[in-house]
């Protein structure tokens, strides 16, 4: 493959990743929007959604941070199948936060839709 098609791959690969970063907090507390969940389905889902590529290593830190910043709250159910399962749920301040999100996410959905109905103008001279 050509030097060009590398850098080319390159930038695509590191632009899908940084909108899956954008994206990943915004889908989980968008599905803790619906209820609260267990954590292991949360990760299972998440990783099922096409595109957004994740490793389910990596949610857990997400969910921690979360509810570091206040946004998700958790607890611990005995399960009969083996160790105490965790539950995710949002928090008041996360409820707000997923609100605000889906605001700023359809807007912007609806703003690059609009990208491609524009005619382009140019300058004509006289």
């Amino acid at each position: 493959m050509s030097d060009e098609g590398n850098a080319t791959g390159d930038w695509f690969d590191n632009w899908a990743v940084q909108m899956r970063k954008g994206l990943l907090d915004f889908c989980i507390l968008r599905a803790l929007k619906e209820g609260e969940w267990y954590g292991y389905a949360l990760v299972k889902a998440l990783v099922g959604i096409p595109g957004i590529g994740v490793a389910e290593g990596s949610i857990y830190p997400l969910l921690s941070r979360l509810k570091k910043q206040g946004l998700v709250d958790t607890r611990l159910e005995e399960s009969n199948e083996g160790p105490a399962r965790k539950y995710y749920r949002l928090t008041p301040q996360g409820r707000q936060q997923a609100e605000e999100m889906a605001v700023y996410f359809e807007t912007m959905i609806r703003g690059v839709e609009t990208l491609g109905k524009h005619k382009q103008i140019t300058k004509t001279t006289a």
